[in-house]
């Protein structure tokens, strides 16, 4: 379990509301950490839980945005399972 100093506290990743304070990773930095095409990386990471979907509706002559942020934590989750043999 990781542990994030928080000034004077240390709190755990168990708690949902530490999830907000480790760092954050956008669809490109995470393709470019594993290699991979960002059309690769976005279907890995479209379905997964603890993953922030911002969502930006359809307008008149605007298609609909959803914009991806990948907690850390999630990050090393699925490749922990993707590295499992």
């Amino acid at each position: 379990m990781q542990t994030f100093p928080l000034g004077k506290v240390t709190a755990t990743a168990a708690g949902a509301s530490v999830t907000a304070l480790e760092p954050h990773y956008s669809v490109q930095q995470v393709a470019e950490l594993w290699g991979l095409c960002e059309d690769a990386a976005r279907a890995i990471f479209r379905s997964e839980s603890g993953v922030i979907k911002i969502e930006r509706p359809k307008a008149r002559y605007k298609r609909a945005y959803t914009t991806l942020r990948i907690p850390l934590s999630v990050l090393q989750r699925v490749h922990r399972r993707m590295s499992a043999v």
